[in-house]
């Protein structure tokens, strides 16, 4: 299989995923032609995506609504199948081996549950414990470990249809771990939580990756989960996967420009916002003359900071500087903005 590499968790080769659909026709008369001889259209959901994921890695899988994030974990979870290509989790075809593949992984949908809706939490544990079959004292290390971690106790006897959105996704989070899988699959898990929830899940998720080795992929519209939990990003949009690598090399792809905040000892005399230096080679978009700084905007990719910093000596004498990459938001938004 192209793509796939010794010690891999997950390998997508060229994977597609294509859904028939019916074309709908206006007015009541285009609603009888439909029922009589219906017409249909494709629609290619994942479009040729191949990519591997190795043995303890944290990858964040973002792209616009309906780019596919969501088709591809179901395909990698086995959920789905592909109209074309091959997945691989831990060596193992979902497709072939479901219940060897089942033992190795979790699944969390953020807009669905996998609990029981009536029973209480606890029960819902008990359940999954005996469908996968956990032994008993495994059962107990897990609830003793994942109720100290999430904070479980509060809410262990209560029903699941009561618990708050933050609740049962730690409870949802908690459940997919419980027969001790090596793969993680996460589908926005932290969609409409709060800041202090958001925080806690995010705190599990990077102590299971980094003191279990568990393999996790994360789709998510925050990008703080990305900043703060992932070291590799892959995008996609339209099916196609666009980008596959480090935060770094992303931001700097999105062509965003670098900011260099100088203090100075004094100031050249009219300085003002939308001024550029050297022919274009940097321009000022900061001017504060009570504090003696100013702000430089650069492209990386086109001039180095040394350059910069030459330039600004025309500016005046400089005392303390500092540069100041674009954020991860301001990057997705140029980003999704160029792909749509």
């Amino acid at each position: 299989m192209s793509g796939a590499s010794a010690g891999a968790a997950v390998c997508a080769d060229e994977l597609c995923k294509m859904y028939r659909v019916a074309v709908r026709k206006p007015g009541f008369w285009g609603s009888v032609r439909q029922l009589v001889a219906g017409e249909t259209r494709d629609v290619i959901a994942v479009d040729d995506v191949s990519f591997t994921i190795d043995q303890g890695e944290f990858v964040g899988y973002i792209g616009p609504n309906g780019a596919g994030k969501s088709t591809t974990v179901k395909m990698l979870a086995g959920i789905l199948h592909p109209t074309s290509g091959h997945v691989k989790v831990n060596g193992l075809s979902p497709a072939r081996a479901r219940q060897e593949v089942a033992q190795q992984i979790g699944v969390v949908f953020g807009q669905r549950t996998q609990l029981w809706w009536d029973l209480p939490t606890v029960d819902s544990f008990e359940i999954l414990a005996a469908m996968y079959d956990v032994a008993p004292g495994d059962y107990r290390r897990f609830m003793d470990e994942f109720t100290e971690l999430l904070s479980l106790d509060e809410f262990l006897d209560t029903p699941v249809r009561r618990l708050s959105l933050g609740q049962r996704m730690r409870a949802d989070i908690a459940a997919a771990l419980i027969h001790r899988p090596r793969v993680l699959f996460l589908d926005e898990p932290t969609i409409g939580l709060d800041v202090v929830a958001k925080a806690q899940v995010r705190d599990f998720l990077a102590r299971m990756n980094r003191d279990y080795g568990v393999t996790i992929l994360l789709t998510t519209h925050d990008l703080r989960d990305i900043e703060e939990l992932c070291r590799r990003v892959m995008v996609i949009n339209h099916g196609k996967l666009m980008f596959d690598g480090g935060l770094e090399s992303l931001i700097t792809s999105a062509g965003l420009p670098t900011t260099m905040q100088l203090r100075l000892s004094a100031m050249s005399p009219g300085l003002s916002a939308g001024q550029t230096l050297r022919d274009g080679l940097c321009k000022l978009t900061g001017v504060d003359y009570p504090s003696r700084s100013v702000d430089l905007a650069f492209d990386r990719r086109k001039v180095s900071a040394a350059e910069v910093l030459l330039a600004a000596q025309e500016l005046g004498e400089v005392r303390d500087v500092s540069l100041v990459e674009a954020g991860m938001e301001e990057t997705v938004k140029r980003l999704f903005k160029t792909l749509l």
